[in-house]
């Protein structure tokens, strides 16, 4: 088990030598309480935006599927086990380990804008259980190769003990097990927890981009009035590391899964933060105000420490509302196995879903090299390069936060089929509009995609047997639901239109609109005799323009699903209409200042190379919009700087020699 006794001094000095060969990394110092913020060493604020790296170090059963047979971390650990046997199950977890999170996830979640880590460790990975004292040196070593990317990636890494001796609640995520004392009802428990920061905290004191401890995770136990139990543990803590670390940020979280601060006031230490979780709730200021007022009588930071596990629009919400409060939030988690509510999704493998089956008892006992073989395959799953990319989620935390103009969602290309489930990126009642488009009604009390595929939006999703397909469609259509769609035409005409649908009844009706405008009159959806028995409905003689245009779907009356639309050319003759630009023209940016998202538009008569660039003051062009040839027609382009700083920058249209230059505000 390369179990050691811990004489961390000794450790330190044998590596001195090799780590004075290795160039620090950047740092900007030691993360710190100051007043109602977090500032760093130079005393600017920093603003937490980040991550979790919940299900590597702490397996949870909802995020391998093995709930309703293993949901704790010892569960899944004993199931393996005994299924294939200790070496083969030590063997899956160095693979489970190894792919779960490695140096691309980290520069990965550095790339999409985040700014820190939390950690959730589990005790025994740093301690035997039965061997108070003594400490696993692989553990450590895992922490240090995380804090070693991370500080590559000049990414803060806060430290959460998500599983302490005992178990902090009596639930899975603390891998609680009643047949033993918890937390709550052990003194060698809590001496443990104590002895256990202290040796964290001696290892990384003075590493700067640890960004804190998070002293127990969600807390859930019905304590004495005032919480005083947990009161006293988090002092003995602190009082612990402090011995050994007077750098870091202490992290302090509620009872009742981080939301009762009943007695954890008034601080105890000059460096320390109350850790908020938000889960399944109303994104208002009253639903956080209470937590405010804390912040507010007793001049200390906040942080929410954990969320997630809701709709993209959800995510924009929470987030907005909390940086609207100048409160810095980290997601959970990154990674999952077959799900759409995070940034990244593994799949979920044939062989691994039968081994599933068998442990729900229904299916017959596989042979130990099929088990083996199912096991170490999803393990290998679960690295970055075979995970699918949720962009929406991405999209939903970071750029929606800042604007409400749509992106496209892939390139949707006139003449040719557009499939319905690729709308545009945006927020509920911009890219699309659906009523129910979030959960805020507790654990599981609503269902916001109600196929729970392909996107995490309000939008209900489910697989499609129709052909041809992308193997999914829209379902659970209601009256009132509209889908945008960013398409570019590359040839003018008449075109028909073919809208793929299915139902198990009449009386739905499709109405499509081309830049806001209606095309053509109400399309009636038949009773096609089920769900996935799939009819084509058509519009004739659409005329349509070349160029970027915003499609829109309008459903009414309900009932049906929608596969895609098909545009079929059928005429040149629209290019004759007086509609088409007789000019070129560049037209100022829309909004202006903007931040980071703004559109361009710009039109040509006659067909032609255009090039549109972005530059700074000096004359540098940072990006290149676009490059290539395009028809006669009006067009629109997205620009997001959200990587550049602040200031005036440059946009240059040309066209068949003509030169256009405007000028805009980048405002962060």
């Amino acid at each position: 088990m390369n179990i050691i006794i811990s004489s961390y001094r000794i450790f330190k000095a044998a590596f001195l030598i090799s780590l004075l060969l290795v160039l620090p990394a950047f740092s900007q110092g030691f993360l710190k309480a100051s007043g109602t913020n977090i500032v760093n060493g130079s005393g600017s604020p920093v603003l937490l935006r980040g991550i979790g790296l919940g299900g590597w170090l702490v397996p949870e059963g909802y995020m391998l599927h093995t709930s309703s047979f293993a949901d704790s971390p010892t569960e899944i650990r004993n199931k393996i086990k005994t299924l294939i046997g200790e070496e083969n199950a030590n063997n899956f977890w160095d693979l489970y380990y190894q792919n779960y999170v490695n140096r691309k996830d980290i520069d990965r979640i550095a790339e999409w804008g985040f700014n820190s880590i939390r950690l959730p460790m589990h005790y025994d990975l740093l301690t035997p259980r039965d061997q108070p004292g003594v400490f696993i040196e692989k553990g450590f070593a895992t922490i240090d190769s995380l804090l070693a990317w991370c500080e590559e990636n000049h990414l803060y890494l806060i430290l959460d003990l998500h599983c302490a001796p005992g178990g902090q609640n009596a639930l899975n995520i603390s891998d609680y097990d009643a047949a033993y004392p918890s937390l709550w009802e052990s003194e060698q428990n809590k001496e443990r927890t104590i002895d256990l920061w202290r040796e964290l905290a001696e290892r990384y004191a003075d590493k700067e981009w640890i960004g804190g401890y998070d002293l127990i995770n969600e807390t859930a136990w019905d304590l004495p009035a005032n919480n005083q139990p947990l009161r006293d543990l988090y002092i003995d803590i602190t009082n612990a590391i402090r011995e050994v670390d007077t750098n870091h940020i202490i992290f302090i979280e509620g009872n009742w899964f981080a939301t009762d601060f009943n007695g954890l006031t008034p601080p105890w230490d000059d460096n320390m933060v109350y850790s908020f979780h938000k889960y399944w709730n109303v994104n208002s200021q009253g639903a956080i105000q209470y937590l405010l007022n804390i912040r507010s009588s007793y001049n200390v930071p906040l942080w929410l420490g954990e969320s997630g596990e809701n709709s993209n629009q959800w995510f924009t919400d929470c987030i907005t509302l909390m940086e609207n409060n100048n409160v810095g939030w980290c997601w959970w988690p990154h990674k999952k196995i077959s799900s759409i509510a995070g940034p990244l999704s593994a799949t979920l493998t044939t062989e691994y879903d039968y081994l599933l089956r068998y442990w729900s008892g229904t299916a017959t006992a596989p042979t130990l090299d099929y088990a083996v073989n199912a096991l170490n395959n999803q393990a290998l799953k679960l690295n970055i390069d075979q995970c699918t990319y949720n962009r929406g989620v991405i999209d939903a935390m970071f750029r929606q936060v800042a604007t409400d103009v749509t992106l496209p969602y892939t390139n949707n290309v006139i003449p040719g089929l557009i499939f319905a489930t690729d709308y545009d990126f945006g927020r509920n009642g911009y890219a699309y509009k659906d009523s129910l488009y979030d959960n805020t009604k507790g654990n599981g009390g609503a269902t916001w995609n109600n196929g729970w595929l392909y996107r995490n939006d309000g939008v209900d999703i489910e697989q499609c047997s129709d052909f041809p397909s992308n193997s999914y469609n829209i379902g659970w259509i209601e009256s009132g639901d509209y889908l945008n769609y960013t398409v570019n035409v590359q040839q003018p005409g008449l075109y028909d239109v073919e809208i793929r649908v299915a139902s198990n009844q009449s009386g739905g009706k499709i109405l499509l609109r081309l830049d806001d405008e209606n095309i053509g009159s109400f399309i009636d959806v038949p009773n096609t005799g089920g769900w996935q028995s799939w009819q084509s409905v058509s519009l004739q003689n659409v005329p349509i323009n070349s160029g970027t245009h915003k499609l829109t779907a309008m459903f009414f009356f309900g009932g049906f699903n929608v596969n895609y639309f098909d545009f079929v050319l059928t005429s040149t003759d629209v290019a004759k209409e007086e509609n088409l630009p007789d000019k070129f023209d560049l037209q100022q940016n829309y909004p202006n200042p903007f931040n980071p998202v703004t559109t361009i538009k710009y039109q040509l008569p006659q067909e032609g190379l255009v090039k549109l660039g972005v530059y700074d003051l000096l004359g540098r062009e940072i990006k290149t919009l676009v490059n290539e040839k395009k028809s006669a027609g009006k067009y629109e382009v997205n620009l997001d700087l959200s990587e550049m700083a602040s200031g005036i920058y440059i946009y240059k249209f040309q066209a068949n020699g003509f030169v256009s230059v405007k000028k805009m505000t980048l405002l962060k």
